[in-house]
C-alpha cells in the first residue's frame, strides 16, 4: 500500500494492481483517496500480523490460558500519534477505468451503501463491522464519523491512460476526473474518498500478486491444502476486491495523515488497524486460519450482511480490547 501527499492541494492513498500475477479474470484495484494537504511523500506499507506459535507443527492458539488469537499479542503496541481521523462526513467517490459489467458495480456499490445502513438489518451486518473504526478518536475525543456514503461516479471506459497503469499515471487518472470539463467529481476537503476500479484487462504495476487480493477465494501456492471459498456473491474477483476496499476505507478514516493510529515507530512504515488483522474473518483466525464463518444453502462463504448481499470482510484491530474484532464473533 502506497501513501502520498501530492502537489499543493491532494493526499492521496492508493492500492494499484496487477493483473497479471492474479488468478484468472480478477480485477485489477486501484484505491485513490484525496484530502487537503501541503507536501508530498511516498511510502510503502506492508501488511503484517502477528503469527500464533508454533508447537510440533501444529499452530498453538493458546495465549496464556485463554484460547483466543484473532491477533491479540503483546508485542502489539498500536499507539496514538495525535494527528486527525475522519470526524466529517465521508464520501466515496467511484472512478470505473475500462470496462465493468452493471452486475459487478452493484455488489460494490452495495457494499459501500451498506457501511452506514440502518442497525435494524440482518446481523451480523457491515454497518456493525464499522463499529469497530468508529471507536477509534481525535485529540478531541470525536469518533470517526459512522457516515459513510456513496457519492458520485465518473466512467472512463476508453482507458484516457492507457491500459497499462504507473504509479504517476494513476495520480493523472484521478486529477482529470476531478477537473474534466464535463461532469467533473466533487472536492470535498473534509472527507472526499476517490475510489479508482480498473477492468481485468487493465494492468498496473506493483500490486496483488500471487492471487492475495481474491483470498480466500484464491488461495495462492505457498499455502498448501488450503482449498479456495465459494464466494458469495458469485464473483470471485470482486468478492475479493470488497475485503480490500473496507481494508483501505477503514485505514484511511483511522490515519489519513499517517500520524494518527498505528503501530511501529516509523510513520513511513505504519502498520494499520487493518494491516494487524489481514486475513482474519472469524473468532480462533490466524495465521493461514481465517477463523469460523458462516456459510449460505449453496455452499458460499461471507462473515457479514450487507443492505440485500452477504459479503466476507477481513476484521480490523480494536484498541479497546487488544484484538481484532468483528461482527460475526462468537465470544
Amino acid at each position: 500500500m502506497y501513501l502520498c501527499h501530492f502537489s499543493s492541494t491532494t493526499l492521496l492513498k492508493k492500492l494499484s494492481g496487477n493483473r497479471r500475477s492474479m488468478a484468472p479474470s480478477l480485477h485489477t484495484l486501484s484505491l485513490l483517496f484525496f484530502f487537503f494537504f501541503f507536501f508530498c511523500f511516498l511510502r510503502l506499507s506492508t501488511a503484517w500480523r502477528p503469527l500464533p506459535r508454533m508447537k510440533n507443527n501444529v499452530t498453538e492458539l493458546e495465549f496464556g490460558g485463554y484460547k483466543k488469537y484473532e491477533g491479540s499479542s503483546e508485542f502489539v503496541k498500536l499507539k496514538y500519534h495525535m494527528g486527525p481521523v475522519l470526524t466529517s462526513n465521508i464520501t466515496v467517490h467511484i472512478i470505473w477505468y475500462g470496462a465493468w459489467p452493471s452486475a459487478q458495480k452493484r455488489i460494490i456499490r452495495e457494499f459501500i451503501n451498506s457501511i452506514s445502513a440502518a442497525a435494524d438489518h440482518r446481523s451480523p451486518s457491515v454497518s456493525g463491522w464499522w463499529k469497530t473504526v468508529q471507536l477509534y478518536t481525535d485529540q478531541t475525543g470525536s469518533n470517526i464519523t459512522r457516515s459513510v456514503r456513496l457519492g458520485q461516479e465518473k466512467n472512463d471506459r476508453l482507458l484516457s491512460h492507457g491500459k497499462t497503469l504507473t504509479r504517476l499515471s494513476i495520480q493523472s487518472v484521478i486529477k482529470s476526473a476531478v477537473t474534466a470539463k464535463t461532469k467533473p467529481l466533487p472536492i470535498h476537503p473534509k472527507g472526499g474518498v476517490y475510489l479508482l476500479l480498473t477492468a481485468d484487462d487493465v494492468y498496473v504495476e506493483d500490486f496483488c500478486k500471487k492471487c492475495m487480493c481474491a483470498y480466500p477465494f484464491s488461495v495462492p501456492d505457498y499455502i498448501p491444502g488450503l482449498k479456495p471459498l465459494k464466494s458469495p456473491n458469485g464473483e470471485a474477483a470482486i468478492d475479493g476486491m470488497i475485503s480490500v476496499i473496507a481494508h483501505e476505507i477503514a485505514e484511511v478514516a483511522s490515519n489519513p495523515l499517517a500520524n494518527a493510529w498505528y503501530a511501529g515507530e516509523d510513520p513511513s512504515f505504519p502498520v494499520e488497524i487493518a494491516d494487524l488483522c489481514e486475513g482474519i474473518y472469524g473468532t480462533g483466525g490466524g495465521g493461514s486460519y481465517t477463523g469460523q464463518m458462516l456459510n449460505d444453502e449453496d455452499g458460499a462463504t461471507y462473515n457479514m450482511h450487507g443492505i440485500r448481499r452477504r459479503f466476507l470482510v477481513q476484521w480490523v484491530w480494536n484498541h479497546v480490547v487488544n484484538y481484532c474484532t468483528g461482527p460475526n464473533a462468537l465470544d
